[in-house]
């Protein structure tokens, strides 16, 4: 019983700490909680979770921790809809696409093509990127063409690793869209809702889902979200850009030195 309790306050942990972090850098939390989900609890002397496992809590939490988000941005008019609408659609139907299909793959492919979705955000976080200009989310004007295939693509790849694709979308915006960093966070979190649909209706299909511990996460997301999503508006748009690079270069170290070793 003890060790039950214990394994509920981890996943409570990793939920919580991941959440928190994503509702305040604007990402659906799975680039954090992924390897936190993968290591943390063998480490512990709890039973691992394969990857396929995983990716699923990922996909159940990713739903919940991003909506919690939107309803804390909700009154800062930074969501630009127009921006949501062209990438959150071709996300949600490639998540689905590679959600469903991330059941015929072996556990090593669904590890290397999140190591190569977080290599890719780090270099991108570290190219030069628009600032926060004042615009609101009303204002803005972009690529739709390039909006919408890149975010089609980034759907397919996250749906394999029970992503919504965020951690790879926001530097996707900064980058190549020249998004202010603003704007950025709070319209991801509204295309990581629309995506994460379709990653858990594709897990939820794949028959991988643990329901307790995607229970005990999506609790922890609930409250974690909102406030980190209510300090990253306080916050310095460079902090939040090299939180978000540090996070995520972090985790391509960890991630790539474990398929290397092998």
């Amino acid at each position: 019983m003890d060790i039950q309790i214990s394994l509920v306050l981890t996943l409570f942990a990793i939920g919580f700490v991941g959440s928190f972090i994503s509702g305040m850098v604007g990402i659906g939390g799975s680039i954090i909680k992924y390897p936190m989900l993968l290591y943390i609890p063998p480490a512990l002397g709890f039973l691992a979770y394969t990857a396929q496992e995983v990716s699923a809590i990922s996909a159940v939490q990713v739903f919940f921790a991003s909506l919690a988000g939107i309803v804390a941005y909700r009154s800062g008019g930074l969501i630009n809809m127009k921006l949501v609408l062209y990438m959150g659609i071709p996300v949600v139907a490639g998540s689905f696409i590679g959600g469903y299909g991330s059941k015929w793959l072996p556990d090593s492919a669904i590890n290397l093509t999140y190591a190569l979705l977080a290599l890719t955000a780090a270099i991108m976080m570290f190219l030069p990127k628009k600032g926060d200009n004042g615009q609101t989310g009303s204002e803005l004007t972009f690529n739709k063409g390039l909006a919408a295939g890149a975010a089609g693509i980034v759907g397919v790849l996250s749906g394999i690793v029970g992503a919504a694709g965020a951690f790879i979308i926001v530097p996707i915006m900064l980058v190549m869209l020249k998004i202010p960093t603003r704007i950025a966070i709070a319209s991801s979190l509204a295309i990581t809702f629309l995506s994460s649909i379709g990653s858990t209706t594709g897990k939820l299909l794949g028959g991988h889902m643990l329901l307790i511990p995607s229970i005990i996460m999506v609790v922890a997301s609930i409250i974690g979200s909102p406030l980190g999503a209510k300090l990253g508006q306080r916050m310095n748009v460079k902090v939040l850009q090299w939180l978000l690079s540090g996070l995520i270069t972090a985790t391509v170290v960890k991630i790539w030195l474990d398929i290397l070793m092998k």
